[in-house]
């Protein structure tokens, strides 16, 4: 197994993971989490009957868990990604049971995070776009964390606009405003 990362734009996005008792390191913890996942996962499409390579990943201050190569991995991602998220969940749940401390693992299956990182930027650069250009706010549709992040990131990278987050979960969304950068 290798080892890769990514954010979904939780507040805890900077931190780094606490050393393990007895001097490990905080890369030593993290690839540890990703050991634990990893082996929770290959369980897990043991018991379904799916195929798949696991690759492991450490990246800005958390462990990355990858699952791609298999036929019927699209029924592990579900619609708009709500299966992926429900087990990245229970893949967080079984390393904090094993490790006793909260973490921040990212689960990936068949590059669904990574594409879908894609199309979100572009989106959030448009949206900006447009508000620039236009003057007018712009709500966008309701978003999990990782998505509003991302939106919040491309839209940092266009001058003359600035976005927030209203809303409760699940139903919290990206607006874009015109205005300072």
């Amino acid at each position: 197994m290798s080892e890769t990362l990514e954010s979904d734009g939780r507040a805890d996005e900077n931190e780094a993971p606490a050393a393990a008792e007895g001097g490990a390191s905080a890369q030593d913890v993290l690839v540890r989490e990703g050991d634990i996942a990893g082996d929770y996962l290959e369980r897990l499409l043991d018991i379904l009957d799916f195929d798949g390579d696991i690759d492991l990943d450490v990246e800005a201050g958390r462990a990355i868990v990858s699952i791609d190569g298999g036929k019927d991995l699209e029924k592990l991602v579900g619609q708009r990604g709500d299966v992926l998220e429900a087990l990245q969940e229970l893949t967080r749940l079984a390393v904090q049971q094993s490790t006793g401390t909260r973490n921040r693992l990212m689960l990936d299956i068949a590059g669904w995070r990574s594409h879908r990182r894609s199309e979100l930027t572009d989106l959030g650069r448009r949206a900006a776009e447009e508000v620039r250009d236009s003057g007018e706010s712009q709500k966008m549709r309701p978003m999990t964390p990782f998505e509003r992040k991302i939106v919040h990131d491309a839209v940092a990278g266009v001058e003359g606009v600035h976005s927030e987050s209203e809303g409760e979960e699940p139903r919290r969304r990206v607006v874009v405003l015109p205005g300072r950068s």
